[in-house]
């Protein structure tokens, strides 16, 4: 599939692929779908492969000793490959399936204090701008284990405040963990400044690349992280499934998250003994056709160009930046230029509620998301309870960022 043709973004051809893009709302309205931060939609590519693999060959995997069970271990692992592949990790065994990045970042939190890499008196530093997924589970492992929880602020402009790096990164800190990209603020955060200040004091580092991974080339090898955590269903793939990657040599010293069938290398009465990675953190049946949706949408965003998607993001955030930048009354909560920001924007509209913002929106086919956005602290450092968020994708136009920005002065009027 070729949707690139010299260095033009053909995002008509790539709108094509996504049938839902395509549909008519309630009063023959088109939709004009702006949460993509929320959840990607899915191409049919991604839709084709799952629906061929509940058709035509559906099995569990690593247990059925027969030509539907190998076929259906093939492609799983395939997912797997090329998932490996796509984040250029320097080994498929170090992709762990969970059923999100949830998980993925709990996964994180409970093995390392079971295996006493976190005790009493150690420090976990996060930031104020995490999704809650990376905030609670810190938070728990704080209290199982008696070390204490430190955070970065953000600034006013909604940028990460590293002035006082050097005191809240110190001998005692055995962990940092920290979002590449706010799915409120949309800030890309300088993780290379943070992995390495961290490195220097022998603490460990867990991005969490949630909304990085769907928008730009990632490279874990390059990165320097030691486990880095994103969710399938924000990059064009299915829900059910998420990705841990984690350095090979740590994942290989941790003991289980979860126990049950395949995890093991054996059981009995008296004991179980565990396989390597990533098996060891995948008790019982995995997700197998998503991980073959997953593999279709890695496919996907390959063959259009990560390097494409990240330059189309920036410019149509950039142009939705400008235009809602000239709505009266129109705060946006988080950086005001494309630099070094992804495509999620959370705004307010002065007088307005953010839900009652996001139904009128709704009730003229625009879908955008309003709330805490599972970032209530990050929304308590701004003074609001909530805001509207508009965010963008590889498939966003710029006719429907007008439409977005003629639907908002209309908001304004109904409710002046």
């Amino acid at each position: 599939m070729t949707v690139v043709e010299g260095t033009a973004y053909d995002v008509a051809r790539i709108r094509g692929d996504f049938p839902i893009l395509g549909r008519r709302l309630p009063g023959d309205l088109p939709l004009v779908y702006l949460d993509s931060a929320n959840t990607s939609q899915k191409p049919l590519q991604v839709i084709e492969a799952i629906d061929d693999h509940y058709r035509l060959h559906n099995a569990n995997v690593a247990r059925a000793m027969h030509h539907l069970g190998a076929e259906a271990s093939a492609a799983f692992e395939l997912g797997r490959d090329k998932v490996a592949a796509f984040i250029n990790a320097p080994g498929r065994d170090e992709v762990v399936y969970t059923k999100n990045a949830s998980e993925a970042l709990n996964l994180v939190a409970r093995v390392l204090g079971d295996a006493g890499r976190v005790g009493d008196g150690d420090e976990i530093v996060i930031t104020e701008m995490e999704h809650h997924s990376n905030i609670v589970p810190w938070q728990q492992l704080a209290q199982r284990s008696g070390a204490s929880l430190r955070w970065f602020g953000v600034t006013d402009e909604g940028r990460l405040d590293l002035d006082d790096i050097d005191q809240l990164i110190t001998e005692r800190t055995k962990v940092v963990s920290l979002t590449w990209v706010s799915n409120m603020l949309g800030t890309i955060n300088p993780v290379e400044t943070v992995i390495a200040k961290a490195h220097s004091v022998g603490a460990l580092v867990v991005i969490d690349a949630s909304q990085a991974v769907p928008q730009f080339p990632v490279d874990v090898a390059a990165l320097g992280a030691d486990f880095v955590a994103f969710t399938g269903h924000k990059v064009v793939g299915p829900t059910g499934i998420g990705v841990l990657w984690g350095r090979y040599d740590l994942l290989a010293e941790l003991p289980p998250f979860l126990g049950g069938g395949e995890m093991i290398e054996t059981v009995t009465m008296q004991g179980s003994t565990y396989a390597p990675p990533p098996a060891r953190f995948e008790a019982g049946t995995p997700p197998i056709a998503q991980s073959v949706g997953l593999g279709a949408a890695v496919d996907y965003l390959s063959a259009i160009g990560m390097e494409n998607v990240a330059a189309h993001e920036q410019a149509i955030t950039a142009y939705a930046l400008g235009a809602m930048q000239e709505i009266d009354g129109l705060t946006i909560v988080g950086p005001k230029e494309a630099v070094m920001r992804g495509g999620a924007v959370s705004f307010t509209l002065d007088g307005v509620h953010p839900h009652d913002v996001s139904q009128l929106l709704d009730s003229r086919g625009i879908a955008v998301r309003a709330g805490h956005h599972c970032a209530k602290p990050a929304h308590l450092r701004f003074g609001v309870q909530a805001t509207t968020r508009a965010s963008f994708y590889l498939y966003t136009t710029e006719q429907e960022i007008d439409a977005l920005v003629e639907a908002l002065h209309f908001t304004k009027k109904y409710f002046a």
